[in-house]
């Protein structure tokens, strides 16, 4: 069993949302590779900020050798690149090592090796969380604009929502005058229950 400790991280940008959703996953991955007993550090608070105490109150706790585990990397951030550099500077220097469940090769540094291959697995887990990082920022960022842009249509009056797929609500039509239940029909045409149940309501 290994001797260093194991924290886990779990974050909900809002209060309406399950911070604790992933625990269970965690847990199940923590069992799965003996890390022992887990401490959890959980908070309602956006990924594109960089105050959040209960981060920081892992962090300060942890020492080096330590496994900060989350779900997944946007968990730790959809920060902007100033921001991230701030956070990685302050994990790098307690010394912790990062695990994601979404990153595989993240995995790697709970297995014993040997200086040379802990030494490029820190290159490669560096590399793989620099990229994840940078995709969940823009993901923010695109998310963000796209809100920005609808709420400025529905101001001026000109949002007009998702276009109506035709095509697809004819086969929800036609299979459910075939006798098909929403079931059938889910599973064939893979349009979701609730556009299903509007098309047919109509």
């Amino acid at each position: 069993m290994t001797t260093s400790r194991a924290y886990a991280y779990l974050r909900a940008s809002t209060k309406e949302q399950d911070a604790t959703r992933a625990k269970a996953a965690l847990a199940k991955f923590a069992a799965d590779n003996d890390l022992g007993h887990v401490t959890y550090f959980t908070e309602n608070v956006s990924g594109a900020s960089l105050q959040r105490p209960e981060l920081m109150r892992l962090i300060d706790r942890a020492a080096p050798g330590d496994i900060l585990l989350v779900e997944q990397v946007d968990r730790l951030s959809r920060l902007n690149a100033e921001d991230w550099e701030t956070l990685k500077t302050q994990i790098d220097g307690k010394g912790l090592r990062v695990v994601a469940l979404d990153l595989p090769t993240s995995h790697e540094v709970l297995k014993h090796q040997g200086e040379f291959m802990r030494s490029m697995m820190k290159v490669i887990n560096g590399m793989m969380l620099e990229m994840l990082a940078a995709i969940a920022r823009k993901d923010y960022t695109d998310r963000r604009r796209q809100a920005e842009g609808i709420s400025k249509a529905k101001a001026e009056g000109t949002y007009k929502g998702r276009p109506v797929n035709d095509k697809l609500h004819e086969q929800i039509r036609a299979l459910h005058e075939a006798d098909k239940t929403k079931s059938d029909i889910h599973r064939l045409t893979g349009a979701a229950r609730t556009t299903i149940n509007k098309v047919l309501k109509a």
